[in-house]
C-alpha cells in the first residue's frame, strides 16, 4: 500500500514536471529569438536606410535612369499598396497596430521550432515597422522601387509581400502534413 502511494506521487510529480517543461518551451518571447529579430532588424535597417540614401540623392519625383522596365523614382506615399487609402494616415497606422499584434499572435501559434516561419514573420515585423515608423514621423511612406506598371514600392514593402508568401505556404504546408499523418496508422 505504501510503495504504490510512492510510486502514484512519484508519477504525479513526472507529470507536472513535465507539463510545465511543455509549457515553459511552447511560450517563447518574441524578442528572446534571434533568428526572427535578426531578419527584422536587417529588413528596418536596410529599409531605413535605402530611403535615407534616396531622399539625400534624388529630389522628389526624379527618376534614375528616365525611363526603361526598372528605374529608382522618389516618391512618397499617403496610402497603402496601389495608392489605396490616400491621405488616411491615422486608419493606416491603427491597421498597422492591429497587424503587428497579429504577427505576433501567428508567431506564437504557428512558429514552434520553424526557422522558415519565424525568418518569414520577421520579414513583415520588420516591414510593418519600418512603414509604420515613417507614417508616424512624416505621415507618408517614401517610395523607390519601379517595375514597369507595377506600383512604385520600397524593400520594406517587399519583405512584407514575401513574407506573407512564405508564412501562407508554410501553413498550408504544415496543415497538409497533419492531415498525411492522420491518415498514417
Amino acid at each position: 500500500m505504501d510503495n504504490e502511494l510512492i510510486e502514484s506521487s512519484d508519477s504525479d510529480d513526472l507529470k507536472q514536471n513535465t507539463k510545465a517543461t511543455i509549457n515553459s518551451t511552447s511560450k517563447r518571447v518574441i524578442h528572446k529569438d534571434l533568428i526572427l529579430m535578426a531578419t527584422l532588424i536587417m529588413v528596418i535597417v536596410l529599409d531605413q536606410l535605402s530611403k535615407y540614401i534616396i531622399k539625400s540623392t534624388f529630389n522628389l519625383y526624379e527618376s534614375w535612369p528616365e525611363t526603361g522596365i526598372f528605374r529608382i523614382y522618389h516618391t512618397y506615399n499617403t496610402g497603402t499598396a496601389f495608392g489605396l487609402l490616400q491621405g488616411q494616415t491615422i486608419l493606416l497606422i491603427v491597421a498597422s497596430l492591429i497587424a503587428l499584434v497579429f504577427l505576433i499572435y501567428i508567431y506564437n501559434e504557428y512558429t514552434l521550432d520553424n526557422i522558415i516561419l519565424r525568418m518569414a514573420l520577421g520579414l513583415q515585423l520588420g516591414g510593418a515597422i519600418s512603414n509604420l515608423s515613417d507614417r508616424l514621423a512624416f505621415g507618408s511612406v517614401t517610395d523607390f522601387i519601379s517595375v514597369g506598371w507595377w506600383p512604385i514600392f520600397n524593400i520594406a514593402d517587399s519583405s512584407i509581400v514575401v513574407g506573407i508568401t512564405i508564412l501562407i505556404a508554410g501553413i498550408l504546408y504544415r496543415e497538409k502534413l497533419s492531415k498525411l499523418n492522420e491518415k498514417q496508422p
